[in-house]
Parts: structure tokens; C-alpha cells; sequence
């Protein structure tokens, strides 16, 4: 990795496959990741999740981690995240820190529904259209 690159860690539609996935287009795929278990993970009208860390009761929620330029990053990732998130430095499942998208504050009643799906986004994402 060079000093014009960081690594970021998505779990939502960035993720392979997802609406955002383009917005990362020349960045590196390193590969499938989860996060350390301090954190919740809730989506805001099954359109994006949002991780949370939290002192206790938290899980390690599963994504991907691409290495990607500043200018990818600011350019064409960034602008397309919800107002609901906000860049931060979270944990990784082997003690090492990544950028990810964190909610802003706790969700407030009604605002988003907590996701317990181990197998994360994409697990949640098909069991509601197995509802059906």
C-alpha cells in the first residue's frame, strides 16, 4: 500500500455487487473481512446499513476491505454516502484499524432496525425478499 492509499471497509452496497460498487471501481479488492465484535449493525430503510460500536453486546459484522486512492475516496465514494453516516476508524477482526462509514449517533426510535443477520448486508437483504 502506498502513502496515497488506505484501506476501507464497506458492508453495505459498496460491497461487490452493490449500487455503490462502482465508486470503487480502480481501487483494490483485498478481499472479505469482518469486523472486531464491538459493534451493532442497523439498516436504515433496507436501502444502507450502519455499523455502531458499542461497549458490549456488539458482533463482528462481515464485509469487504479495498484498498483505495484519497482521490477515489473523496471523489466518488464519499459524495454518494448517506447523511446518516460519517468516516471514522473502526476495528477489524485481527486488531488492525480501516476506514468505514459509522452511523453518526445511536439510531433513535423507528429510525433504522437493528440487523442480526450474522451473514450481514447481503443475508439481510435476502431474507426480505424471501418474505415475499
Amino acid at each position: 500500500m502506498s502513502h496515497t492509499t488506505v484501506t476501507m471497509f464497506v458492508n453495505g452496497q459498496a460491497m461487490s455487487g452493490g449500487t455503490l460498487n462502482d465508486a470503487l471501481s480502480s481501487a483494490r479488492y483485498i478481499g472479505p473481512v469482518r469486523t472486531a465484535p464491538h459493534y451493532k449493525f442497523f439498516s436504515y430503510d433496507d436501502v444502507f446499513p450502519g455499523l455502531l460500536r458499542v461497549p458490549d453486546g456488539g458482533w463482528s459484522v462481515p464485509g469487504e476491505i479495498y484498498e483505495v486512492s484519497y482521490t477515489e475516496l473523496r471523489e466518488e465514494l464519499l459524495p454518494r454516502e448517506p447523511s446518516e453516516l460519517e468516516l471514522s476508524v473502526i476495528e477489524l477482526e485481527d486488531g488492525s484499524g480501516s476506514l468505514s462509514m459509522v452511523c453518526r449517533r445511536a439510531p433513535i426510535d423507528g429510525e433504522a432496525r437493528e440487523i442480526l443477520a450474522t451473514g450481514g448486508w447481503r443475508e439481510h437483504l435476502r431474507t426480505l425478499s424471501s418474505r415475499t
